[in-house]
C-alpha cells in the first residue's frame, strides 16, 4: 500500500545569481515498510527531494510546486501550524551530521524527551523512561548513563544513533536519511544500518535514504531513484538495478564501484570515471543534461530533451528521444 506519494515535484530557489532549478518534476511513491534509495552525485536534487516533504527548505525565495501525498493527506497545503504536528510525529528527519544538529548546551536526555512531551503529551517521569528504551533500541550501551551526558561525551557513531533515537521516538511513518553513515567508519556504519532494518522490522517505519554510496544501496535499500540533475533517470528494485542498469548514467556508477576496477597496462586496477561534472542548477536547458559527459551520445541529445517512459515494473527503462531513438543494448548493457 502507497503510504507517500510524490508526484511532479519541482523545486526552485531564487538567488542573486539567478533561479536554481534544484528539482524538476520528479515523481516516486514509497510503500508502507520500504527502504527507498535516492542515489546520484552530489548536488543532483537528493536532499531537496527529501526535504521538501516535511517542508524543512527556507520559506523566502523557495519556489515549489508538484503533489507530495502522506497516506492521501496533500502536505504542500498545510498551514505551517499543521506541518508542526506532522514533523516528528508523522515524518521525521536524520540529518548528516549529527553535531551540527544536536544542541551542545542540552544532555541527551533533555533533547529525547522535548520530542515525546511535545507530541506525546508524556510526563517528565514517563518521557525519561521512554528516552531510555529508545536509546536502548537503537543499541546504545548504558542507555541509563548516557541520557544524563553531552553530545561531545558520545562518540560519532553514538551520536548518530542519538539522532536516530530521536527520529523514532515517536513512531514516525516516515524516516529520512540523509547521508547517515558518510562521516562513520565501515564498522560503525554497518551498525546504523542495522538499526535501520532493525526500525523497519519492529516498528513498520518506510525510510528515504539519501546517498551516494552504492554499496549502501545494495546492502539495505528495497528500491533505488537514481538522480541527475534534478531528475530521476532510472528507478527500480535494487536487484534489477543492480543487475541491469539502463540509464548511461546508472551504468557509469555502477562502473566506478570498487569492485568493477579494471587491469590497466601498468598492471594496477583502475576506476572507471565519468567524465566532466554535473551541471549547474542555475541553468535548465531544453536538452538531456547528462549528454556531455555520456559515452553513448547522439546528435538528438543536444538538440531535444529526452522522455523518460515507464518501463515493466514501474521504473525507467532508457532515454526515449522524441524523435523515436532509444539507446542501444550495448549502452544499456542489455545482454539480451
Amino acid at each position: 500500500m502507497t503510504l507517500l506519494d510524490i508526484t511532479d515535484l519541482t523545486v526552485s530557489f531564487d538567488t542573486e545569481d539567478g533561479t536554481v532549478h534544484a528539482v524538476k518534476g520528479i515523481s516516486f511513491a514509497l510503500e508502507r515498510g520500504e527502504i527507498l534509495a535516492l542515489c546520484g552525485e552530489s548536488g543532483c536534487g537528493k536532499s531537496v527531494t527529501a526535504m521538501s516533504v516535511p517542508r524543512l527548505l527556507p520559506a523566502d525565495g523557495t519556489r515549489l510546486s508538484g503533489s507530495v501525498k502522506l497516506a492521501g493527506r496533500e502536505l504542500t497545503t498545510l498551514s505551517e501550524r499543521q506541518m508542526r504536528a506532522v514533523r516528528g510525529k508523522e515524518v521525521s528527519v536524520v540529518f548528516q551530521e549529527p553535531m551540527t544538529s544536536l544542541n551542545p548546551s542540552l544532555t541527551v536526555g533533555h533533547q529525547l524527551t522535548e520530542v515525546l512531551r511535545r507530541h506525546e503529551r508524556l510526563s517528565r517521569k514517563a518521557a525519561r523512561a521512554r528516552a531510555v528504551e529508545l536509546l536502548e533500541l537503537v543499541g546504545i550501551p548504558a542507555p541509563g548513563r548516557r541520557i544524563g551526558e553531552y553530545p561531545h561525551q558520545l562518540s560519532g557513531g553514538m551520536r548518530q544513533r542519538v539522532m536516530i533515537a530521536i527520529a523514532v521516538a515517536c513512531s514516525p511513518q516516515v524516516l529520512i536519511a540523509d547521508e547517515p553513515t558518510t562521516a562513520l567508519d565501515v564498522t560503525i556504519q554497518a551498525g546504523v544500518l542495522d538499526v535501520f532494518r532493525d526500525l523497519r522490522d519492529r516498528l513498520g517505519t518506510a525510510i528515504i535514504l539519501i546517498t551516494h554510496d552504492l554499496g549502501v544501496v545494495a546492502d539495505i535499500a528495497d528500491r533505488a531513484v537514481v538522480m541527475y540533475a534534478g531528475r530521476a533517470v532510472e528507478q527500480a528494485p535494487v536487484e534489477e538495478l543492480f543487475a541491469r542498469p539502463r540509464h548511461p548514467y546508472t551504468v557509469g556508477l555502477m562502473n566506478a564501484l570498487p569492485s568493477a576496477a579494471v587491469d590497466a597496462p601498468d598492471g594496477r586496477r583502475r576506476l572507471a570515471e565519468i567524465p566532466g561534472m554535473v551541471p549547474s542548477p542555475l541553468s535548465d536547458p531544453d536538452q538531456c543534461a547528462f549528454h556531455a559527459r555520456c559515452p553513448r551520445v547522439r546528435p538528438d541529445c543536444t538538440e531535444t530533451r529526452p522522455v523518460l517512459e515507464p518501463h515493466g515494473a514501474g521504473h525507467f527503462a532508457a532515454c526515449f528521444h522524441p524523435a523515436g531513438l532509444t539507446l542501444t543494448k550495448e549502452a544499456t548493457r542489455d545482454p539480451e
